[in-house]
Protein backbone atom coordinates (compact mmCIF):
# COMPACT_ATOMS: atom_id res chain seq x y z
CA UNK A 1 0.00 0.00 0.00
CA UNK A 2 1.26 3.47 -0.92
CA UNK A 3 1.87 5.76 2.06
CA UNK A 4 1.51 8.84 -0.16
CA UNK A 5 -1.74 10.33 -1.43
CA UNK A 6 -2.40 9.18 -4.99
CA UNK A 7 -5.01 11.86 -5.71
CA UNK A 8 -4.20 15.57 -5.70
CA UNK A 9 -7.08 17.94 -5.04
CA UNK A 10 -7.95 21.61 -4.66
CA UNK A 11 -10.29 22.55 -1.80
CA UNK A 12 -12.24 25.81 -1.88
CA UNK A 13 -14.03 26.69 1.35
CA UNK A 14 -16.77 29.28 1.31
CA UNK A 15 -17.43 32.05 3.79
CA UNK A 16 -20.86 30.62 4.60
CA UNK A 17 -21.76 27.12 5.80
CA UNK A 18 -23.18 24.71 3.29
CA UNK A 19 -22.76 21.33 1.59
CA UNK A 20 -19.61 19.69 0.26
CA UNK A 21 -19.51 19.18 -3.54
CA UNK A 22 -16.87 16.90 -5.08
CA UNK A 23 -16.04 17.38 -8.79
CA UNK A 24 -13.91 14.71 -10.49
CA UNK A 25 -12.11 14.68 -13.84
CA UNK A 26 -9.53 12.41 -15.38
CA UNK A 27 -10.90 9.12 -14.07
CA UNK A 28 -9.71 8.04 -17.50
CA UNK A 29 -6.28 9.39 -18.33
CA UNK A 30 -7.10 10.33 -21.93
CA UNK A 31 -10.09 12.58 -21.23
CA UNK A 32 -8.87 16.16 -21.36
CA UNK A 33 -11.86 18.54 -21.43
CA UNK A 34 -12.82 17.77 -17.80
CA UNK A 35 -9.25 18.36 -16.61
CA UNK A 36 -9.14 21.81 -18.19
CA UNK A 37 -12.65 22.68 -17.03
CA UNK A 38 -11.99 21.75 -13.42
CA UNK A 39 -8.74 23.74 -13.39
CA UNK A 40 -10.70 26.76 -14.62
CA UNK A 41 -13.20 26.36 -11.78
CA UNK A 42 -10.39 27.14 -9.34
CA UNK A 43 -10.48 30.69 -10.70
CA UNK A 44 -14.23 30.92 -11.25
CA UNK A 45 -15.41 29.91 -7.77
CA UNK A 46 -15.26 32.87 -5.39
CA UNK A 47 -14.93 31.84 -1.72
CA UNK A 48 -16.66 35.06 -0.65
CA UNK A 49 -19.73 34.04 -2.65
CA UNK A 50 -19.66 30.33 -1.80
CA UNK A 51 -21.76 28.52 0.77
CA UNK A 52 -20.10 25.26 1.70
CA UNK A 53 -17.05 23.58 0.25
CA UNK A 54 -15.96 22.39 -3.19
CA UNK A 55 -13.25 19.78 -3.74
CA UNK A 56 -11.80 19.82 -7.25
CA UNK A 57 -9.83 16.87 -8.66
CA UNK A 58 -8.74 17.65 -12.23
CA UNK A 59 -6.86 14.36 -12.72
CA UNK A 60 -8.00 11.44 -10.60
CA UNK A 61 -5.97 8.86 -12.53
CA UNK A 62 -2.48 10.37 -12.72
CA UNK A 63 -0.75 7.13 -13.85
CA UNK A 64 -3.16 6.73 -16.77
CA UNK A 65 -2.80 10.44 -17.63
CA UNK A 66 0.97 10.08 -17.82
CA UNK A 67 0.51 7.12 -20.20
CA UNK A 68 -1.93 9.08 -22.44
CA UNK A 69 -4.21 6.12 -21.90
CA UNK A 70 -7.66 5.27 -20.60
CA UNK A 71 -6.12 2.84 -18.10
CA UNK A 72 -3.18 2.84 -15.71
CA UNK A 73 -0.10 0.58 -15.89
CA UNK A 74 -2.04 -2.34 -14.37
CA UNK A 75 -4.41 -2.10 -17.39
CA UNK A 76 -7.44 -1.78 -15.11
CA UNK A 77 -10.23 0.62 -16.09
CA UNK A 78 -10.61 2.83 -13.03
CA UNK A 79 -14.28 3.37 -13.90
CA UNK A 80 -14.84 -0.36 -13.36
CA UNK A 81 -12.67 -0.67 -10.22
CA UNK A 82 -14.58 1.21 -7.47
CA UNK A 83 -14.58 0.91 -4.48
CA UNK A 84 -11.02 -0.37 -4.91
CA UNK A 85 -8.68 -1.71 -2.26
CA UNK A 86 -6.06 0.03 -0.09
CA UNK A 87 -3.52 -2.76 -0.66
CA UNK A 88 -4.34 -3.55 -4.29
CA UNK A 89 -2.78 -2.51 -7.60
CA UNK A 90 -2.30 1.16 -8.44
CA UNK A 91 -5.78 1.55 -9.96
CA UNK A 92 -7.38 -0.27 -7.02
CA UNK A 93 -5.60 2.05 -4.59
CA UNK A 94 -6.70 5.14 -6.54
CA UNK A 95 -10.28 3.83 -6.60
CA UNK A 96 -10.09 3.30 -2.82
CA UNK A 97 -8.92 6.89 -2.21
CA UNK A 98 -11.51 8.27 -4.63
CA UNK A 99 -14.21 6.29 -2.84
CA UNK A 100 -13.13 7.86 0.45
CA UNK A 101 -13.45 11.31 -1.15
CA UNK A 102 -16.93 10.45 -2.41
CA UNK A 103 -17.97 9.22 1.03
CA UNK A 104 -16.82 12.53 2.54
CA UNK A 105 -18.95 14.59 0.14
CA UNK A 106 -22.62 15.57 0.04
CA UNK A 107 -22.79 15.65 -3.78
CA UNK A 108 -20.70 14.35 -6.68
CA UNK A 109 -20.15 15.46 -10.29
CA UNK A 110 -17.93 13.19 -12.43
CA UNK A 111 -16.91 14.59 -15.83
CA UNK A 112 -15.94 12.41 -18.82
CA UNK A 113 -15.33 12.42 -22.60
CA UNK A 114 -14.91 9.88 -25.38
CA UNK A 115 -11.16 9.73 -24.77
CA UNK A 116 -8.64 9.17 -27.54
CA UNK A 117 -10.77 6.91 -29.72
CA UNK A 118 -14.24 8.45 -29.76
CA UNK A 119 -16.33 11.60 -29.61
CA UNK A 120 -19.42 12.05 -27.43
CA UNK A 121 -22.30 14.49 -27.71
CA UNK A 122 -22.94 16.59 -24.58
CA UNK A 123 -25.18 14.86 -22.05
CA UNK A 124 -25.58 14.45 -18.32
CA UNK A 125 -26.71 11.32 -16.54
CA UNK A 126 -27.44 9.64 -13.24
CA UNK A 127 -28.43 6.26 -11.88
CA UNK A 128 -32.06 5.51 -11.07
CA UNK A 129 -31.47 5.40 -7.33
CA UNK A 130 -33.91 3.42 -5.18
CA UNK A 131 -34.09 6.29 -2.67
CA UNK A 132 -36.65 8.70 -4.12
CA UNK A 133 -35.18 11.77 -2.42
CA UNK A 134 -31.69 11.02 -3.82
CA UNK A 135 -33.19 10.34 -7.25
CA UNK A 136 -35.02 13.68 -7.26
CA UNK A 137 -31.84 15.50 -6.24
CA UNK A 138 -29.92 13.80 -9.04
CA UNK A 139 -32.62 14.77 -11.53
CA UNK A 140 -32.36 18.38 -10.34
CA UNK A 141 -28.57 18.34 -10.68
CA UNK A 142 -28.64 16.80 -14.16
CA UNK A 143 -31.21 19.32 -15.40
CA UNK A 144 -29.27 22.20 -13.91
CA UNK A 145 -26.09 21.13 -15.70
CA UNK A 146 -27.65 22.56 -18.84
CA UNK A 147 -26.80 20.00 -21.54
CA UNK A 148 -29.22 19.05 -24.35
CA UNK A 149 -29.54 15.39 -23.27
CA UNK A 150 -30.33 13.99 -19.82
CA UNK A 151 -30.20 10.22 -19.35
CA UNK A 152 -31.21 8.31 -16.24
CA UNK A 153 -29.98 4.71 -16.31
CA UNK A 154 -29.69 1.50 -14.31
CA UNK A 155 -28.50 1.71 -10.72
CA UNK A 156 -27.13 -1.84 -11.00
CA UNK A 157 -23.90 -1.05 -12.87
CA UNK A 158 -20.92 -1.71 -10.61
CA UNK A 159 -17.34 -0.45 -10.28
CA UNK A 160 -18.06 3.17 -11.12
CA UNK A 161 -17.79 6.42 -9.19
CA UNK A 162 -21.58 6.61 -9.34
CA UNK A 163 -21.93 3.14 -7.82
CA UNK A 164 -19.63 4.21 -4.97
CA UNK A 165 -21.82 7.30 -4.51
CA UNK A 166 -24.97 5.17 -4.71
CA UNK A 167 -23.69 2.91 -1.94
CA UNK A 168 -22.74 5.92 0.19
CA UNK A 169 -26.09 7.66 -0.29
CA UNK A 170 -24.44 10.60 -2.08
CA UNK A 171 -26.46 12.18 -4.92
CA UNK A 172 -24.29 12.03 -8.03
CA UNK A 173 -24.34 12.87 -11.72
CA UNK A 174 -21.87 12.39 -14.54
CA UNK A 175 -21.46 14.17 -17.85
CA UNK A 176 -19.97 13.29 -21.24
CA UNK A 177 -18.78 15.71 -23.90
CA UNK A 178 -16.00 15.67 -26.48
CA UNK A 179 -12.96 13.47 -26.87
CA UNK A 180 -11.27 12.20 -30.02
CA UNK A 181 -7.75 13.22 -28.91
CA UNK A 182 -8.82 16.85 -28.57
CA UNK A 183 -9.66 19.37 -25.88
CA UNK A 184 -12.68 21.21 -27.27
CA UNK A 185 -12.90 24.79 -25.92
CA UNK A 186 -16.71 24.74 -26.01
CA UNK A 187 -16.75 21.58 -23.89
CA UNK A 188 -14.28 23.08 -21.41
CA UNK A 189 -16.33 26.25 -20.95
CA UNK A 190 -19.61 24.33 -21.03
CA UNK A 191 -18.44 21.95 -18.34
CA UNK A 192 -17.31 24.81 -16.11
CA UNK A 193 -20.63 26.61 -16.61
CA UNK A 194 -22.53 23.40 -15.90
CA UNK A 195 -20.74 22.84 -12.60
CA UNK A 196 -21.43 26.42 -11.52
CA UNK A 197 -25.09 26.02 -12.45
CA UNK A 198 -25.37 22.84 -10.36
CA UNK A 199 -23.80 24.70 -7.44
CA UNK A 200 -26.51 27.34 -7.81
CA UNK A 201 -29.22 24.69 -7.90
CA UNK A 202 -27.81 23.23 -4.67
CA UNK A 203 -27.87 26.61 -2.93
CA UNK A 204 -24.09 27.01 -2.90
CA UNK A 205 -24.15 30.20 -5.02
CA UNK A 206 -26.56 33.13 -5.20
CA UNK A 207 -26.36 33.32 -9.00
CA UNK A 208 -29.32 31.53 -10.60
CA UNK A 209 -28.94 28.10 -12.17
CA UNK A 210 -28.87 27.90 -15.96
CA UNK A 211 -32.23 27.18 -17.57
CA UNK A 212 -31.17 25.59 -20.84
CA UNK A 213 -33.67 23.65 -22.99
CA UNK A 214 -33.42 19.86 -22.85
CA UNK A 215 -33.82 18.17 -26.22
CA UNK A 216 -33.99 14.59 -24.96
CA UNK A 217 -34.77 13.47 -21.41
CA UNK A 218 -34.85 9.69 -21.12
CA UNK A 219 -34.97 7.27 -18.19
CA UNK A 220 -34.18 3.62 -18.90
CA UNK A 221 -34.12 1.15 -16.02
CA UNK A 222 -33.08 -1.92 -18.01
CA UNK A 223 -30.23 -3.87 -16.44
CA UNK A 224 -27.38 -2.68 -18.69
CA UNK A 225 -28.69 0.77 -19.59
CA UNK A 226 -25.96 3.37 -19.34
CA UNK A 227 -23.22 0.95 -20.43
CA UNK A 228 -22.02 3.01 -23.39
CA UNK A 229 -19.86 0.34 -25.02
CA UNK A 230 -22.53 -2.38 -25.04
CA UNK A 231 -24.12 -2.13 -28.50
CA UNK A 232 -23.04 -1.56 -32.12
CA UNK A 233 -19.78 -3.47 -32.10
CA UNK A 234 -17.53 -4.05 -35.11
CA UNK A 235 -18.18 -7.45 -36.73
CA UNK A 236 -14.72 -7.38 -38.33
CA UNK A 237 -11.44 -5.51 -37.92
CA UNK A 238 -10.54 -2.75 -40.37
CA UNK A 239 -10.88 0.92 -41.31
CA UNK A 240 -14.13 2.45 -39.97
CA UNK A 241 -15.76 5.31 -41.87
CA UNK A 242 -18.92 6.61 -40.15
CA UNK A 243 -21.98 7.55 -42.19
CA UNK A 244 -23.70 9.42 -39.34
CA UNK A 245 -22.95 12.36 -37.06
CA UNK A 246 -23.46 13.07 -33.38
CA UNK A 247 -27.07 13.94 -32.44
CA UNK A 248 -28.35 12.52 -35.73
CA UNK A 249 -31.43 10.30 -35.45
CA UNK A 250 -31.34 6.76 -36.82
CA UNK A 251 -33.68 3.82 -37.17
CA UNK A 252 -32.69 0.25 -36.35
CA UNK A 253 -31.18 -1.15 -39.54
CA UNK A 254 -29.90 2.20 -40.83
CA UNK A 255 -26.27 2.35 -41.92
CA UNK A 256 -23.84 3.66 -39.31
CA UNK A 257 -20.89 3.42 -41.70
CA UNK A 258 -18.54 0.89 -43.22
CA UNK A 259 -15.44 -1.07 -42.30
CA UNK A 260 -13.06 -1.86 -45.14
CA UNK A 261 -9.95 -4.00 -45.50
CA UNK A 262 -6.52 -2.36 -46.10
CA UNK A 263 -6.89 -2.57 -49.90
CA UNK A 264 -10.55 -1.58 -49.79
CA UNK A 265 -11.65 -4.73 -51.59
CA UNK A 266 -13.70 -6.02 -48.67
CA UNK A 267 -16.34 -3.64 -47.31
CA UNK A 268 -18.70 -4.40 -44.43
CA UNK A 269 -21.70 -2.16 -43.82
CA UNK A 270 -22.50 -1.52 -40.15
CA UNK A 271 -26.17 -1.15 -39.29
CA UNK A 272 -27.74 0.37 -36.21
CA UNK A 273 -29.05 -2.07 -33.62
CA UNK A 274 -31.38 0.52 -32.08
CA UNK A 275 -33.66 3.41 -32.98
CA UNK A 276 -32.71 6.73 -31.44
CA UNK A 277 -30.13 9.52 -31.49
CA UNK A 278 -26.35 9.15 -31.92
CA UNK A 279 -24.63 10.09 -28.65
CA UNK A 280 -21.20 8.65 -29.38
CA UNK A 281 -19.05 7.74 -32.39
CA UNK A 282 -15.68 6.13 -32.76
CA UNK A 283 -13.22 8.61 -34.29
CA UNK A 284 -10.09 6.43 -34.43
CA UNK A 285 -10.37 4.86 -37.90
CA UNK A 286 -8.77 1.49 -37.18
CA UNK A 287 -11.09 -0.75 -35.20
CA UNK A 288 -10.63 -4.29 -33.95
CA UNK A 289 -13.38 -6.85 -34.14
CA UNK A 290 -15.90 -6.50 -31.29
CA UNK A 291 -14.85 -2.95 -30.36
CA UNK A 292 -17.72 -0.47 -30.11
CA UNK A 293 -18.55 1.94 -32.91
CA UNK A 294 -21.54 4.00 -31.80
CA UNK A 295 -23.68 4.88 -28.78
CA UNK A 296 -27.38 5.25 -29.54
CA UNK A 297 -29.80 6.75 -27.03
CA UNK A 298 -33.09 4.95 -27.53
CA UNK A 299 -35.60 7.78 -27.68
CA UNK A 300 -38.70 5.59 -27.28
CA UNK A 301 -37.99 5.20 -23.56
CA UNK A 302 -40.08 7.22 -21.06
CA UNK A 303 -39.15 10.64 -19.77
CA UNK A 304 -39.55 11.42 -16.05
CA UNK A 305 -42.37 13.56 -14.76
CA UNK A 306 -41.12 16.71 -13.01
Amino acid sequence: MSSLPLINSIVITGQQPGPHLLILGGVHGDEYEPMAAIRSLKKLIEPDELSGKVTLVPVVNQPAYERCNRCGPDELDLARTFPGAPDGSISQQIAHQATQLIQSADYLIDLHTGGLISDLAPFSGYCLHADQSILETQRKMARAFGLPVVWGTSAELQGRSLSAARDAGVPAIYAEWGGGSRCLPEAVSGYAAGCLSVMSALGMREAPAENQPIQYYIEDNREQSGHLQLQNHAPVSGFFEPAVKLMETVQAGDSLGTICSPLGDEITTITASQTGVILGLRTLPYVKQDEWLAVILETDRPAPLY
